[in-house]
């Protein structure tokens, strides 16, 4: 007997074959059969089995065809989850993928390796909140509303206004869960810059930058709710590391989040002052200072954390599914002739001039990688430039969202050149900062790139192509190209009465 008739002499369910067969369509009915196959009034067994047959393999073929069809296409569908770790003050120089000898990155080094290290990625501009605020806003110094350090009283910072889009915003309209975790900086709970009024599901870590200072601080904050740390005194190695908390939190989200696409901003505080580690590890025994010890540690440490968000989505099967980002928010913090800047040799050989809050190089260029297995390409190294503000529009194309209204962008998307094609064509990279006695600039134009230390200061040219240093101002020779720095300087910024252009009067914001 047949296996397609079981169902019906052993008063069992019928197979699946039988109720494909009792459905068939009208054109297949036994009335429609050739008239010698019912001339007897009935249909013969073997007549009946080729009409089933016939039937039921143009089910099975459809089927196949809609799910070779269907398939890939339902795969390319699926939203990649977005990650960016900010490191808070770390340079180009402190990682072993770009040449540092004493300090030990591996996790870092093996995310160089499986994806794209980049020579010329800028920051915002070279001061935390603003810099982090031009990640957040896809907005250049020019436009962007935080341009400066500048502290509310009694806690946080000037915050972002209402009606300033975020890329959290878009991406969480666009179905994803987001989280911010380490140091937000950009807005108080109770001010329009709080993270839950940026797009934000998720907070853990401290709001302040002032408070972020302390590695064994008081208190933390899960979501807006303070908690204690007892233990801590906040001026000193205490029981707590806030860096194992926060942490823990970021890793305990991503395994909540795993099943649906997320985005996490991991903004790590580490290695940025106060020079502060629970473990010296493998820097105990060397005869350096204790500073140096501390800073190396705390680089490792950032290190470390890094590998370990990498071995959770792995672990969690969403490896490939997820691109990282990682980056400083500036270049180096240290003097190059100090303690830690020489010693370390931030400035890679004398290649970058410059660190944290100027407009040369060294202060602009971050170290920047990019990991998305089988997407971006695995150990390449780029020498094309892109900014902080390119960030937010890449997220709107790898995620579908719809970009915010009314707003237009600075930035452009890099997806395209993540995974291995030409960087999006620019007209200029321009930064500005307001903290000291006068407002500075600069402004990169192909390979030129023009630095104005005041308003009132000359314009000094540098053609980065074969001085990456900094070291030959070319603008006496070269009168032509300074007026045309001069020009988009103008009409790159729009002006804001938060962030007037100082000369050198009164006004001065304190110095975080």
């Amino acid at each position: 007997m047949s296996p397609l008739w079981y169902g019906c002499r052993r008063r069992c369910h019928p197979s699946p074959a039988l109720l494909l067969w009792r459905h068939r369509p009208d054109w297949l009915s036994i009335n429609r059969l050739p008239a010698r196959f019912n001339a007897r009034g009935n249909v013969p067994v073997r007549e009946r089995r080729i009409a089933m047959r016939i039937w039921i393999g143009l089910v099975v073929s459809v089927v196949a065809v809609g799910l070779a069809t269907s398939s890939p296409a339902g795969a390319a569908e699926k939203k990649p989850n977005i990650i960016f770790i900010l490191s808070d003050d770390v340079a180009q120089g402190d990682l072993g993928c770009y040449g540092q000898k004493l300090i030990k990155t591996p996790n870092l080094d093996r995310m160089a390796a499986e994806g794209t290290r980049f020579e010329q990625a800028y920051c915002g501009t070279s001061v935390c909140a603003p810099s982090r605020s031009s990640l957040m806003t896809g907005l250049h110094m020019g436009h962007c509303p935080v341009r400066a350090n500048r502290e509310i009283q009694p806690e946080g910072q000037f915050p972002l206004p209402a009606g300033t889009a975020t890329v959290a915003q878009s991406l969480k309209a666009a179905g994803y869960a987001t989280a911010t975790a380490g140091k937000w900086g950009m807005g108080m709970f109770d001010t329009t810059g709080s993270p839950f009024k940026k797009g934000m599901d998720h907070f853990f870590g401290y709001n302040c930058q002032r408070h972020a200072h302390s590695y064994f601080p008081t208190y933390l904050y899960n979501d807006d709710k303070r908690f204690e740390l007892p233990g801590n005194d906040g001026k000193g190695i205490g029981q707590t590391y806030a860096q194992d908390l926060i942490q823990n939190d970021v890793q305990a989200w991503l395994r909540k989040h795993k099943d649906q696409p997320f985005f996490l901003f991991y903004a790590i505080t580490l290695p940025h002052g106060r020079f502060e580690i629970d473990k010296l590890g493998q820097y105990e025994s060397t005869n350096w200072t204790p500073q140096q010890k501390t800073y190396a540690a705390m680089v490792s440490r950032l290190d470390s954390d890094v590998g370990g968000v990498l071995n959770v989505l792995k672990e969690l099967g969403i490896d490939d599914n997820t691109i990282v980002f990682f980056a400083g928010d500036n270049g180096s913090s240290f003097d190059p002739k100090s303690e830690i800047g020489k010693h370390f040799d931030q400035t890679i050989g004398g290649k970058l001039r410059g660190f944290k809050r100027g407009m040369y190089e060294g202060a602009l260029r971050q170290a920047a990688l990019v990991r998305w297995p089988g997407k971006v390409p695995a150990g390449r190294v780029s020498q094309d430039p892109w900014a902080f503000w390119d960030f937010f529009p890449t997220a709107l194309e790898l995620s579908g969202a719809d970009a915010p209204k009314d707003v237009k962008l600075d930035g452009k998307s890099l997806v395209s050149f993540l995974k291995g094609g030409d960087a999006p064509k620019r007209n200029y990279f321009y930064w500005e900062l307001h903290e000291g006695p006068k407002s500075i600039q600069a402004i990169r134009f192909g390979d030129w790139k023009a630095v104005r230390n005041g308003p009132s200061a000359p314009i000094e040219l540098y053609d980065l192509s074969v001085d990456v240093a900094e070291t030959k101002n070319l603008a006496v020779s070269k009168p032509d190209l300074v007026a045309k720095a001069e020009k988009l300087m103008k009409e790159a910024r729009v002006d804001d009465p938060n962030w007037p252009m100082k000369d050198g009067k009164a006004g001065t914001p304190k110095k975080k």
